[in-house]
C-alpha cells in the first residue's frame, strides 16, 4: 500500500468513526504532513480523495471540513450502473425486485426526453435500492422485449449492465436524462418511508445502443433529503 493510500485509508477511517465529526475541521496540511511524515503532495492528493468521495468540502480560508455523508453524491452524466456506482463510491447497497411484469412502453411518461419513441412490449422493472439500509431509490425500468426478451429476478437484483454487456454483449453507447421535482406517490410514500407532503427527486432517462435503438427507459424516484445531484461543468 502507498503513502498516499495509507494517508487516505486513515482519515476516511476517523471521519467514519467520528474522531473527525460533521462540520469540524481536519487539521492543516502542514499539520497532517507532519502527523503521517508524508510530503504536502501526497497530503493533497488525499485530500482530493476525500473530496470525490465525498467525505470533506474545501473551503477557503478554513481548510477541510468534514460533511454529512447521509447525502450520496450521485452524477448525473455518464453512463453507469448502480452497481458500478455503488462500488465506486464504496456504499453498502441492496436491490429488492418488487415486480417483474410485461406491458407495453408508456411512450407518454417519457415523451420530454424521447419525442420519438416507438411503441413496443417491454418488461416493466420496478427496484427498491437501498444504501446503508435505508430505502432511498426506486427505479422503474422498461426494457424492450425485442432487444431483451426476458429479465430473471437475480439479474434485476445484480446489475442489468453486466447482463446486458456481459452476457447478451450488446454495445451500450449513450442515454438522454431529464431531472424534476415531483411529489411522492403513495409508492414513494410506501417504498421510501416519506410523509403524505414529501417531495422526489425523478430522474428519467432513455438508454440506446451503439447502432442508435432506444432499448431501457428509466425512471429513478429518489428521496429529495439523501440525494444531491452533481457535475462538473468547465468554460470554453
Amino acid at each position: 500500500m502507498t503513502k498516499l493510500d495509507l494517508v487516505y485509508q486513515d482519515l476516511k477511517q476517523k471521519i467514519d468513526t467520528g474522531v473527525y465529526a460533521t462540520d469540524t475541521l481536519l487539521p492543516s496540511e502542514n499539520a497532517l504532513a507532519s502527523l503521517y511524515g508524508a510530503s504536502r503532495d501526497t497530503i493533497r492528493k488525499a485530500l482530493a480523495k476525500l473530496r470525490d468521495q465525498g467525505f470533506i468540502q474545501s473551503q477557503k480560508g478554513r481548510g477541510s471540513v468534514v460533511i454529512n455523508r447521509q447525502q450520496y453524491v450521485f452524477p448525473v452524466s455518464g453512463v453507469i450502473s448502480y452497481k458500478e456506482l455503488s462500488q465506486r463510491l464504496n456504499f453498502k447497497t441492496t436491490t429488492t425486485m418488487i415486480e417483474n411484469t410485461q406491458m407495453p412502453l408508456p411512450i407518454a411518461n417519457f415523451k420530454a426526453v424521447d419525442p420519438h419513441a416507438k411503441p413496443c412490449t417491454t418488461t416493466r422493472l420496478v427496484r427498491l435500492r437501498e444504501v446503508n439500509g435505508e430505502p432511498v431509490i426506486i427505479d422503474i425500468d422498461y426494457i424492450n422485449g425485442d432487444v431483451v426478451p426476458a429479465i430473471s429476478k437475480a439479474v434485476a437484483e445484480d446489475s442489468l449492465y453486466a447482463y446486458f454487456e456481459g452476457q447478451l454483449h450488446l454495445t451500450i453507447a449513450y442515454a438522454k436524462k431529464e431531472i424534476t421535482v415531483e411529489p411522492a406517490t403513495a409508492q414513494d410514500q410506501q417504498l421510501l418511508h416519506l410523509d403524505a407532503n414529501a417531495s422526489v427527486v425523478v430522474v428519467k432517462s432513455v438508454t440506446s445502443l451503439e447502432d442508435t435503438t432506444a432499448f431501457q427507459y428509466t425512471e429513478s424516484r429518489h428521496r429529495a433529503d439523501r440525494f444531491r445531484f452533481q457535475e462538473f461543468a468547465r468554460r470554453a
